[in-house]
């Protein structure tokens, strides 16, 4: 069982006979599930781990499409691969599509499955960059992380300065002075007069209700946002835009406001590399950066406003929670029980997968038995596929800060392919 961590113990199955000395064995081999090929890769994996019961699953439904091993040269270059995977099938269509199916190849058919959270991440951002519509199942996005939610409202607001509910997140953070009584104020005026908080906010009427010194913090931030909005309709290539977002994140503080709301120095450190990255993305955006599977090609080159009205789009439309035609990004363990036509397995290296404990006195019984775990985490892998399965390896891969050789897992050897 994958639940060893929850006192799941195969002694339990052991006992079994033993209890009940007039046993009988039923065994479920049939898989309605999956092609021929496909399993006959899980049940070569599986067959390394010791078994009570003998078991060979198999299907109705052909052999299908070979399972297909890709080697990567690293995170970025995989992620594109994956990318260029659902593309290809998504353009075959119907040709390709699930028999069992719609006919007709769609994103919701699709999943990448990963064995750590932290695997997602470039994986996000080459599906927001090809514009396919995806979910984070079993862990965080990326584009959910506060500080990253942070900065997106600030460019929402960029594009669109009616949008109240940026307008909110950007004002108070980071904290500028401006209170919930002055915002609540703010808000009546914008309701009587039915204009959004941003051109309030400008209102002469406002003076009325608000003291001088709300006025004048509500001012400062409204000149600020009118100066960035102008800087950035006008700012273009990765240079010059990561200069303008950093002087952006040092003008208002952020990185202080990250150290000064954590109570760890760690976390707000991780925090604000998230935000260095997220930077680092836009910037590569703004300079036309293309990156496919032959390399890194230049397109054109986008302002610092358009990258935002393209965030400002997406965030939109997740936020509508209407669009259920998504590629699922998922852990392995959070992906027992379901299954998608076409899956790309992720990172199948020594390390990752089975993943490699930093604990160097563990005995070799207990370092046996999680591998068979991990093992059978591979199988579970394996067969969320129904038709079309893709298992990517890496030749290099990040460990910490550090790149290492990538070492293909055992477990792609052990398919027997």
């Amino acid at each position: 069982s994958i639940y060893g961590w929850r006192g799941a113990t195969i002694e339990n199955l052991k006992r079994l006979p033993q209890d009940y000395p007039r046993l009988k064995l039923i065994a479920l081999e049939q898989n309605y599930r999956s092609t021929g090929h496909i399993l006959r890769a899980a049940n070569a994996v599986i067959s390394h781990n010791p078994k009570l019961f003998e078991k060979k699953l198999w299907s109705d439904f052909g052999d299908g499409d070979p399972v297909k091993v890709v080697e990567c040269d690293g995170e970025e270059h995989e992620a594109e691969r994956a990318v260029a995977f659902i593309q290809s099938l998504r353009a075959q269509g119907g040709a390709i599509a699930d028999e069992r199916g719609s006919g007709q190849t769609k994103f919701g058919d699709f999943a990448i499955l990963y064995r750590a959270n932290h695997q997602a991440r470039v994986f996000e951002q080459k599906l927001r960059a090809a514009q396919i519509p995806y979910k984070v199942s079993g862990g965080q996005s990326f584009f959910d992380r506060a500080e990253i939610k942070d900065l997106c409202a600030w460019l929402r607001l960029l594009v669109n300065q009616d949008d109240d509910p940026a307008f909110l997140r950007a004002v108070t953070t980071p904290k500028r002075g401006i209170g919930h009584i002055t915002l609540g104020k703010l808000g009546e005026h914008a309701g009587r007069w039915k204009t959004s908080l941003f051109e309030s906010l400008f209102s002469d009427s406002l003076a009325a209700q608000l003291g001088s010194k709300a006025i004048g913090s509500l001012h400062e931030f409204g000149r600020y946002l009118n100066d960035l909005e102008h800087r950035a309709r006008h700012t273009t290539g990765a240079e010059d835009a990561k200069a303008l977002l950093l002087d952006w994140l040092k003008t208002i503080g952020y990185e202080q406001h990250l150290y000064d709301s954590e109570d760890s120095e760690k976390l707000a450190a991780s925090r604000w590399t998230n935000v260095l990255d997220f930077v680092d993305w836009v910037s590569r955006r703004c300079g036309g950066e293309i990156r496919q599977e032959g390399g890194i090609f230049e397109g054109e080159k986008q302002t610092v406003l358009q990258v935002a009205q393209t965030i400002s789009v997406i965030i939109s439309l997740a936020e509508r929670g209407d669009e259920q035609d998504v590629v699922t990004l998922s852990t392995l363990h959070a992906s027992k029980g379901l299954e998608w036509p076409h899956v790309w397995l992720a990172g199948i290296n020594e390390g990752l997968l089975p993943f490699k404990p930093d604990a160097d006195d563990l005995s070799a019984e207990v370092l046996a038995t999680r591998l068979e775990e991990e093992r059978r985490l591979m199988y579970v892998g394996i067969t969320r596929a129904r038709t079309t399965l893709a298992v990517s390896t890496l030749r290099r891969r990040k460990k910490g800060r550090d790149t290492v050789q990538g070492v293909p897992s055992r477990f792609i050897a052990e398919m027997a392919l």
